[in-house]
């Protein structure tokens, strides 16, 4: 089993309605690829856990780097893992928008998300994801 985990940036703003429905249609797609994960969205910004077999994850993720809704794509970490940690979600997802008044609240995603920001730490991402994993 091979994960992988990116941060991007929106191309041009999505409306909820647009956003909600590209999340199913990447659910559908991803269930029929066997990829698991976690997709986090807060104010134009991606950070999204992929896992499964190698060559498919890295196809996905091929077309999410040329995909012209995404921009400054960067892969922060990628490598082998015993089991899945997402095994029940073609793609789990959480608008950090809507948690931004919620006391405890990250602000992390408001950083900008470059391969410096993660370059001494390229695990945070992985760890960040994890976390919400518990709320699932």
């Amino acid at each position: 089993m091979y994960y992988l985990v990116y941060v991007s940036k929106e191309t041009r703003p999505f409306g909820r309605d647009e956003l909600y429905e590209l999340l199913e249609w990447s659910r559908a797609k991803n269930a029929r690829l066997g990829i698991t994960g976690i997709l986090l969205y807060k104010s134009g910004r991606f950070m999204q856990l992929l896992e499964g077999e190698r060559e498919i994850v890295e196809t996905v993720y091929a077309a999410i780097c040329t995909d012209s809704r995404h921009s400054g794509v960067v892969t922060i970490n990628s490598g082998e893992i015993e089991l899945r940690e997402f095994p029940h979600w073609s793609m789990a997802f959480r608008d950090m928008d809507a948690y931004a008044t919620v006391p405890g609240y990250s602000d992390f995603m408001n950083t900008e998300l470059t391969p410096d920001t993660f370059s001494a730490d390229p695990t945070c991402c992985q760890r960040m994801l994890l976390a919400y994993k518990s709320l699932l």
